[in-house]
């Protein structure tokens, strides 16, 4: 039988803090509390989505001005679209006026209208009516705008940040670009993308999507004979990101066609990447398979996943085959997944050793992150 552990609200904060010191740690799985925590969900909403890069999805979703679709990030609606000079924008889908949700789903517009009260606002936020209101003289049209988020692209997939204080994308990710740009998912096309709800912690998806530990017992008939777990490498983490390469078995002959620009290796792997907090994607010769994932609630998360390809997997349905292979081993995971966060419940659940950094050194490095990024949020007495 293994130890209980203990059901108090600072175990999480403790393992925190003990990855901020100069000390040599063995690499440790964090308590069952980081998984399962609603206080530290609270924290993460403030300490950490609001104040990160998240990605929204990718620019070729909406092709044409006045393409919009809309989402959520930890309680704030949001409004994707295209606007008349060609930039993609990220709004805030909350009405000035009283607080009504705008827009649903996805479509085109040359306006959004509120139904509420019929406000309507040009798709670059700003106010263009307001009914029987624009005539008082305490109005002020300008000061009624739809906040604009800022964001940024990066390989065809939009960023924002909601708080608009996260320091530049581009230093952010900047030593990642040279593991990743030989592939250009920017000249991608998606085939597919949209959201799912699962009953997980966030944290327990982006660590299984960023860890090949387990490509070979989850997933033995569908990834493993292209990318075992025996065949990871893990490339050095920075600031704001980690990876790992995922060679190819001998036995797959690589995934054609690939962009000229690209080295052998390069061909002959899988590039996995994780933009911290929960962009994850796995960038291969021919496409990619990503997820934005964030929480609802403390063991519930939202993942708004697709695939892209390169424009010729479109022509013989190729890119379809693509997507349902990446819902087949998502469902994989999904089912592992779930069995884990019920585990985790377990007061027999305890904190086991993490396997070498090829195989789940990007977990360690995601620790670290979030020790760093909390660091000012724990109380000075935990040690």
């Amino acid at each position: 039988m293994g130890s209980t552990h203990p059901s108090t609200a600072d175990t999480w904060q403790k393992a925190l803090r003990t990855l901020t010191s100069k000390s040599e740690l063995p690499p440790t799985a964090m308590p069952p509390e980081f998984y399962t925590s609603a206080d530290l969900f609270e924290l993460e909403k403030e300490s950490v989505f609001l104040k990160s890069w998240i990605c929204v999805g990718r620019a070729d979703e909406i092709p044409e001005p006045g393409d919009f679709y809309t989402l959520d990030i930890i309680g704030e609606p949001l409004i994707v679209v295209r606007t008349q000079d060609g930039s993609c924008k990220v709004l805030s889908n909350v009405c000035r006026h009283r607080g009504s949700v705008i827009m649903q789903g996805r479509g085109n517009s040359k306006k959004f209208s509120c139904p509420y009260h019929q406000w309507t606002y040009a798709l670059d936020g700003k106010l263009l009516a307001a009914p029987l209101i624009e005539d008082n003289e305490n109005f002020r049209k300008a000061e009624c705008s739809l906040p604009v988020f800022k964001s940024t692209l990066w390989m065809g997939f939009i960023f924002t940040n909601l708080d608009g204080q996260a320091t530049d994308f581009e230093q952010h990710v900047k030593e990642l670009n040279s593991y990743v740009e030989n592939y250009h998912v920017e000249e991608m096309k998606t085939v597919q993308a949209g959201p799912e709800k699962w009953p997980v912690n966030w944290k327990c998806l982006a660590e299984n999507f960023m860890e090949g530990y387990h490509l070979t017992p989850v997933h033995l008939n569908t990834l493993h004979p292209m990318t075992p777990t025996r065949l990871c490498e893990k490339i050095p983490g920075g600031k704001g990101y980690t990876g790992y390469k995922s060679h190819y078995s001998e036995s797959f002959k690589g995934r054609k066609p690939y962009h000229e620009d690209m080295t052998d290796e390069e061909r002959a792997q899988s590039m996995m990447v994780w933009i911290y907090p929960s962009f994850v994607a796995a960038v291969s010769p021919n496409s990619a398979v990503f997820m934005s994932i964030t929480p609802t609630a403390a063991v519930e998360l939202q993942t708004r996943w697709g695939v892209a390809a390169r424009t010729e997997l479109f022509e013989n349905d190729e890119a379809a085959a693509r997507y349902d292979f990446a819902k087949s081993f998502n469902a994989e995971d999904k089912e592992r997944l779930i069995d884990m966060q019920y585990g985790l419940q377990s007061r027999f659940a305890t904190r086991g050793p993490l396997a070498p950094p090829d195989y789940e050194g990007t977990i360690w490095d995601f620790y670290h992150y979030m020790a760093e990024t909390l660091a000012d949020k724990l109380p000075s007495d935990v040690n």
